[in-house]
């Protein structure tokens, strides 16, 4: 699962659909995430990352990218490409 390509972001977190028009903000994490996925990064290197930088359990953290995950689909901002989450 990638981010679409044409989707926008800015590092205060500011996210916006040209295709739809639609704009959503997002804190400083969000915006880091959104610019990993942007880049390809895999699932796994975003968690061990946000892992390395962040005070957050693994545990925690897979829940919360889970309601993540859950929270771009809904919005459209993913490709439709499978995420290889290994």
């Amino acid at each position: 699962m990638k981010l679409k390509k044409n989707i926008a972001t800015s590092e205060n977190g500011f996210i916006f659909n040209p295709a739809t028009g639609d704009s959503f903000s997002g804190n400083a994490m969000a915006s880091e995430i959104l610019l990993a996925m942007k880049n390809g990064d895999t699932e796994a290197q975003i968690k061990q990352h946000l892992l390395q930088k962040y005070e957050v359990s693994a545990t925690q953290l897979n829940r919360d990218w889970e309601d993540w995950i859950v929270q771009l689909k809904e919005a459209n901002l993913l490709e439709a490409a499978i995420y290889d989450s290994k």
